[in-house]
């Protein structure tokens, strides 16, 4: 028994950023065996099918229809070429997403101005976690209309922290995943109904959502969703953390310039490869699967949620399509996926805060302990000030698009370090192919695109205003 203990104890301090020639192994030859070694993806799932899908992107669909839904299909496919690049540096250099971006050219203090960037842009993200803070609150206002919404955010902002400081993350976070992928298995479902309902939906109208036509009225939704669906920019920095703590590095070992590292390196980037396609499957289907009920139910219904009315108005996707007695199993899968998302996410805020410290020099690359001391008190951080700006704003839709626009301004910069990296910092062992170079860069001209195209519009407005 004490034997046990010893060994648990080992293996909660360990620290997994830095690579040991012991834990070297051979990656996966098999499908299968390739397939069990997936997961950093599958746990970005847990914060990416969250208040973006739930939220924003049915927002988006209540506003404009089925006018935008090229703009959701875009999010999701284009920028996993991204996500992956900046996990094979990962894996080829056992250095966090952080780490990589800093080596970027420009002004610097103490790190560079994309790490800022990227605290600013974390900064703006405690909006949406306030959101689902929010979204979780109004929930149990309608199971229970007697206890006020400012005690369940107390409430969920308490239990937080009692699992994520108390040791308890990794268990939860599971059964987070299982029940976020039965909510969206649910929500497929009520998408398939949706087509055998010709008053809200038509072949047609998903037409013409590939009209690569910008929503006026919905514009600032639009970029706002394209920021954070899919793989946004808070996904993207986070991908090489957990890429690291799966081991994928540390299975590589430190490059030694031999042909065994290469063999090695360049498996453990073909298992992430699946993992990076096997989450865009999910995060894809169940992204269409929300747009798709919000332009066909809610705007049908010319019903668009708002500060008060969130989940009362997003039930309708439920009931409308399996019937009334569906509305609590809204609410349950409700729960389910924003809560699941507040707990990937803090999880991950909490891994990124410290190591922006430690880029500082506040503490040195070694010093685990340190590492997981400020990882403790970002946790205490970011649950307090979200459930602070909740309770201050009291409106999710706002609080998630505002979230949303900075992360979309952001997306350029982040992607454009990808590329920086790939030509001048990845080991030549493990350049990838013209194929997925070629995607790497159409993702990057796609995106830089797009938000130029916004911050354009916007100036131009503002501009106009003015005169």
């Amino acid at each position: 028994m004490a034997k046990a203990v010893a060994v648990q104890a080992i293996q909660v301090t360990k620290d997994p950023y830095r690579p040991d020639p012991a834990e070297i192994s051979a990656p996966p030859r098999t499908f299968g065996a390739i397939l069990s070694r997936i997961g950093p993806g599958l746990v970005l799932c847990a914060s990416i099918v969250g208040s973006g899908e739930l939220i924003a992107t049915t927002t988006l669909g209540a506003q404009v229809g089925y006018s935008a839904l090229w703009v959701i299909l875009l999010s999701c496919i284009i920028k996993p070429a991204v996500q992956a690049e900046l996990g094979r540096y990962a894996i080829a250099t056992a250095e966090t997403g952080l780490a990589g971006v800093n080596r970027m050219p420009g002004p610097r203090w103490k790190v560079n101005w994309v790490v800022w960037g990227r605290a600013e842009t974390a900064a703006m993200s405690l909006f949406q976690m306030g959101a689902m803070l929010g979204g979780l609150a109004q929930v149990m206002k309608q199971v229970l209309p007697a206890v006020p919404t400012a005690v369940w955010v107390l409430g969920f902002l308490a239990l937080t922290l009692a699992l994520l400081l108390g040791g308890g993350y990794e268990r939860i976070e599971k059964l987070a995943m299982v029940k976020v992928a039965l909510f969206t298995m649910l929500t497929f479902l009520c998408a398939l109904l949706l087509m055998r309902m010709p008053h809200y939906f038509s072949w047609e109208q998903v037409a013409d959502g590939f009209k690569f036509q910008l929503p006026g009225e919905g514009l600032i939704t639009a970029v706002a969703v394209f920021g954070i669906t899919g793989v946004g920019t808070t996904e993207l920095f986070m991908y090489p953390y957990w890429c690291l703590e799966k081991g994928y590095a540390r299975f590589t070992g430190p490059r030694d310039g031999t042909p065994e590292w290469r063999t090695r390196a360049l498996g453990w980037i073909r298992v992430m490869h699946l993992d990076v396609f096997a989450s865009m499957l999910v995060y894809t289907t169940a992204t269409l699967a929300f747009y798709l009920l919000g332009a066909g139910i809610l705007h049908g219904k010319g019903l668009v949620p708002a500060a008060g009315d969130m989940i009362p108005v997003l039930s309708n996707m439920y009931t409308d399509t399996l019937g009334p007695w569906a509305l609590y199993l809204f609410y349950a899968g409700a729960i389910a996926t924003l809560y699941g998302t507040i707990f990937a996410s803090t999880a991950a805020h909490s891994r990124i805060y410290p190591d922006m410290l430690r880029l500082m020099g506040l503490f040195r690359a070694e010093d685990f302990a340190t590492r997981q001391r400020y990882r403790r008190r970002f946790v205490w951080i970011l649950t307090v000030i979200p459930a602070i700006l909740f309770l201050v704003f009291q409106s999710p839709v706002k609080m998630v698009l505002a979230g949303g626009v900075a992360a979309a301004i952001m997306l350029p910069v982040v992607t454009t370090g990808a590329l920086f990296l790939r030509y001048r910092h990845l080991p030549r062992e493990v350049l990838p192919s013209a194929w997925i170079t070629l995607g790497l860069w159409v993702a990057v001209i796609v995106i830089v695109c797009f938000t130029g195209y916004y911050l354009w519009t916007q100036l131009m407005a503002l501009i106009t205003a003015r005169l």
